[in-house]
């Protein structure tokens, strides 16, 4: 088994391209997404309609915040999801492929267990809206908490940084492990990082590949001057929102 595991596109469409590319030059023909498909960036439609592609796709917390009100954004992402509706509202081409998104958005599951294994945006614990930062290995209650609810391993995204928690209390960066994991028995949570907006100062495209136990981490660098001009052009959306790209934060 190979796959390629993605997450937090965030309307990217150019991070996500590239990406793509990266995966089908290794062979990988399974994709899984862990959600936020969409909000911050500039091509939702253009995301969701790649996305409907992939073999497995969870529900994210701006997926949501798409289908139904936004609860607990900053300001600027509750504008930027406002206008993501808007996008995918718009009849742009045939009703058919509106309808096709929003049935999309609205099947995706919250959760997908496979093979002991967890697949989610957040976290075991909250699979839609809670973070697992690094940090939170100095909160050894939450850790213990939401490793009672993992059988082995568990996939997330949401923080946007790439990473590996051990039920030990210790989180290693890809740096830390060269980029290279070998999964054993015990339980371990895996960050897989952000394909369309990185938050741990590097601003390349991030993903994980899994073959059977052993992950690799893989980075990307991405044309990501066009998404910011895009981003500049739309009114809607706060030019932060470009400007964060470039610092990977």
């Amino acid at each position: 088994m190979k796959r390629a595991i993605v997450s937090d596109i965030h309307g990217n469409l150019d991070a996500l391209t590239v990406v793509l590319d990266d995966i089908q030059s290794q062979g990988i023909t399974e994709i899984y997404c862990l959600g936020d498909i969409i909000g911050y960036g500039p091509n939702p439609r253009e995301c969701i309609d790649v996305t409907m592609q992939f073999d497995l796709t969870i529900l994210g917390n701006h997926d949501q915040g798409a289908l139904f009100d936004p609860e607990g954004f900053s300001s600027s992402a509750e504008r930027a999801i406002f206008w993501t509706r808007s996008q995918l509202e718009e009849p742009n081409g045939a009703a058919e492929q509106v309808r096709e998104r929003w049935d999309f958005l609205c099947e995706l599951p919250r959760t997908h267990r496979q093979d002991k294994s967890l697949f989610v945006h957040g976290s075991a614990r909250n699979p839609l809206n809670e973070y697992v930062f690094p940090e939170d290995v100095y909160n050894k209650r939450k850790i213990e908490k939401i490793f009672s609810l993992i059988e082995h391993h568990c996939f997330q995204g949401h923080t946007h940084v790439p990473g590996i928690f051990t039920e030990n209390g210790r989180f290693y960066s890809p740096a830390e492990v060269h980029d290279e994991y070998q999964m054993g028995q015990d339980k371990v949570m895996i960050n897989v990082g952000s394909v369309g907006q990185p938050r741990d100062a590097d601003p390349r495209a991030s993903y994980v590949v899994q073959t059977d136990d052993h992950l690799q981490f893989r980075r990307v660098e991405y044309p990501l001057e066009n998404t910011v001009e895009k981003i500049y052009a739309i009114a809607e959306l706060d030019n932060f929102l470009g400007d964060r790209l470039r610092e990977g934060r």
